[in-house]
């Protein structure tokens, strides 16, 4: 039997002291130490896919807790194997980024501790089907991500910290009640044991406890009106933690909407329900792509700016999962048009990540440099940060949806499933127009960022420009390697479409 999967757990658990006594001696050698370990578990990933694509599902179970008929059970299929190895790629990226950004921080042994506690976390949630293991390890997320932001953070750094934990921990309460609840009714622990269980089980129960987990996750998410924690975390937060923030947390609740609300529950609430269901969805990912663009576009502060686009993009993700299939007894023909919107959804969530995830670490870089975080007082920085110029602007076209970076092949795939879905739902023509200007908003505040801030002539004086220079090397491989996933999604997007198809949503449970 292969260990595989539960490797990947062990591995960063059991190193969190090590990288602690390895930060003492050398910070350089911890961060360093975090990039190893990503890069064993992306190959640890890297072994299933032959198993996924030929089976759809490669699972690992071992005995657990009996008394609840819980199993430690491991899986990963084409959807979740995905985000899991865009969260390892952005967890190298921001280790290596780290050596030079935080090189003259406090304490850097526990920050790479706290590093490597969140990517068990983070990957974690990616790659279980047991209820409860989920939630450790969705809670697990949070103990790191308050202590980054609040330790190595920039002004208000706890103040932003407490908010992400009161908002996040609140939406986790959610989650529990409906796991909870799920737990009840069907009397098992496993995501999928739990599915078949509620198809003779769910009752208006199932209608209750959907509402639960997407509220809960939408929290996560940062969704439009559970937004107010995502501005200041991200933009109070270091760069290197903005980046899986916005990179993979945020995208760890999407995720979650989809192979629990929606995976799980969504078949047992009825059809007519489950139509209203995706109807409100589709609503709030339009306000969502709204605001988050409205306030993008006069946001002057580099982070926040892209904290708002990030609001806009979960906004276009929750759009794409209210094209989740409503009946499969409709025929191959709904299973078709389904396939196409939630492929190019979970595309968006692998695109959005590494695109957000190099938007962040541009930001991050331009800060360290110009020691200003206004972008009214930038301006000219191609100039003498060509390196960061570049990759800046790769993630923002990618933010964009232009081609041919990383999250034009995604929207463009969300937009052809709405317009297929409108043949027999005609709610989603006026949320499909809409959702079509939301994308010339992105283009919009976009291009601002890039004028404002790489473009025209240097707001600073000669003296003061001549102290700006480009990033070290470290930064510059992270940016780097970031650029390559960026590009290559958008070229070659065939290797993550062919994992996520092996996921046949509707047609089983």
């Amino acid at each position: 039997m292969s260990f595989a999967l539960l490797s990947v757990f062990l591995i960063p658990t059991i190193s969190v002291p090590f990288v602690y006594l390895t930060g003492k001696k050398s910070p350089k050698a911890a961060a360093i130490f975090v990039a190893l370990i990503a890069i064993v578990n992306l190959a640890l990933i890297a072994t299933t896919i032959p198993t996924i694509l030929s089976s759809g599902r490669y699972v690992e179970t071992y005995e657990w807790i009996s008394v609840l008929n819980a199993s430690f059970t491991l899986f990963v299929d084409g959807i979740s194997a995905s985000i899991a190895i865009i969260s390892l790629v952005l967890i190298i990226a921001a280790a290596i980024f780290s050596i030079n950004y935080m090189e003259h921080k406090k304490n850097l042994p526990a920050y790479y501790a706290l590093l490597c506690m969140l990517s068990v976390g983070l990957v974690g949630v990616f790659l279980t089907s047991n209820l409860l293991l989920f939630y450790f390890c969705w809670e697990l997320m949070l103990v790191p991500a308050y202590f980054i932001v609040g330790n190595w953070g920039y002004r208000d750094a706890y103040k932003a910290a407490f908010k992400l934990f009161i908002f996040t921990h609140a939406g986790a309460v959610f989650v529990l009640l409906g796991i909870g609840a799920l737990y009840m009714v069907t009397g098992y622990t496993d995501m999928f044991q739990v599915q078949a269980a509620l198809a003779t089980h769910g009752g208006d129960i199932a209608k209750w406890v959907i509402v639960a987990l997407t509220a809960g996750f939408a929290v996560k998410m940062a969704v439009v009106p559970v937004h107010m924690w995502l501005p200041d975390a991200h933009s109070e937060a270091p760069a290197t933690m903005s980046a899986l923030l916005s990179g993979v947390i945020i995208s760890a609740g999407a995720y979650a909407i989809l192979r629990l609300s929606l995976g799980i529950v969504f078949p047992s609430v009825g059809a007519a329900f489950g139509a209203d269901f995706l109807h409100g969805m589709a609503i709030f990912g339009l306000i969502s792509a709204f605001f988050g663009s409205l306030i993008a576009l006069v946001e002057n502060d580099i982070k926040r700016l892209i904290a708002y686009s990030s609001i806009a993009h979960m906004g276009y993700v929750m759009f794409g999962l209210s094209l989740f299939p409503v009946s499969v007894a409709a025929g191959s023909a709904v299973i078709l048009i389904s396939a196409t919107a939630i492929t190019g959804t979970v595309l968006h969530i692998v695109s959005h990540g590494v695109s957000k995830g190099l938007l962040f670490l541009s930001a991050g870089a331009v800060m360290h440099q110009t020691e200003t975080r206004d972008i009214r007082e930038m301006g000219g920085l191609a100039g003498k940060m060509p390196f960061t110029a570049v990759a800046a602007t790769a993630a923002a076209l990618s933010i964009a949806g232009a081609p041919p970076f990383a999250c034009f092949i995604s929207e463009f795939l969300i937009f052809v499933g709405a317009f297929q879905v409108i043949s027999y739902d005609s709610f989603y023509l006026i949320p499909t127009a809409f959702m079509l200007i939301a994308t010339v908003l992105s283009l919009a505040y976009s291009l601002r960022f890039t004028s404002k801030v790489f473009l025209g002539q240097p707001k600073q004086n000669d003296g003061e420009q001549k102290k700006i220079f480009d990033i070290p090397n470290y930064m510059k491989v992270s940016l780097a390697i970031l650029v390559v996933m960026v590009i290559l999604v958008g070229v070659y997007p065939t290797f993550f479409l062919q994992l996520i198809e092996t996921v046949k949503f509707g047609l089983a449970g």
